[in-house]
């Protein structure tokens, strides 16, 4: 792991200094729907940092911890308009009738219970160029308030990208998110 980490360092310094300066980060944007069949992009999201989720149905309670944390740390800070939370469901494999209708439905009801819009990927967008997300877990993105991706993790995380992302997300927003929150005196 040392060795590949060491090598792409070498490969990114030498590409960034043959051409005098590593090239800006593009902000992160695609178009997708509502569970309504609106169309929107992620651009539409900019002005604050983004955390975005994007799932598969049998992914959904991977980084449950995670995203029970987050919104407690965001409550307790009074933080919780800071960032937009956007989700996104992976519905491609159900993009054919009836599935889509009933799918469709099944996120607007997961929409009323988070209290949080989800959007739905029904083309398998992210999971192309140039994101290329991993279609089948769960994948979290920090974007900053311009849209440039600044954190990405796929699967369950461990405690310690837990760490490395609340620390990304505090400096995103100003306050520090990663003590984390008095459990015995906040249940």
């Amino acid at each position: 792991m040392k060795a590949w980490i060491t090598g792409a360092l070498t490969v990114t310094l030498a590409a960034g200094s043959a051409s005098g300066a590593s090239p800006d980060p593009e902000p992160v944007d695609a178009t997708l729907s509502t569970s309504k069949g609106e169309r929107v992009q992620l651009a539409r999201w900019r002005g604050k940092p983004v955390i975005l989720f994007y799932e598969d149905k049998d992914s959904t309670t991977l980084n449950a911890p995670l995203k029970a944390e987050l919104f407690a740390r965001g409550r307790e800070r009074g933080l919780l308009q800071s960032a937009f939370v956007v989700a996104v469901a992976n519905l491609e494999k159900y993009d054919f009738f009836p599935a889509r209708e009933i799918a469709l439905s099944y996120v607007r009801d997961e929409e009323k219970k988070a209290g949080v819009p989800i959007l739905v990927d029904l083309k398998g967008t992210l999971g192309q160029a140039p994101l290329k997300l991993p279609t089948k877990t769960s994948t979290v993105m920090l974007l900053d308030a311009e849209g440039t991706l600044v954190f990405r993790h796929s699967g369950r995380m461990k405690p310690e990208d837990q760490d490395r992302f609340f620390a990304t997300l505090s400096g995103l927003v100003g306050q520090d998110l990663t003590a984390e929150r008095d459990t015995e005196a906040h249940p």
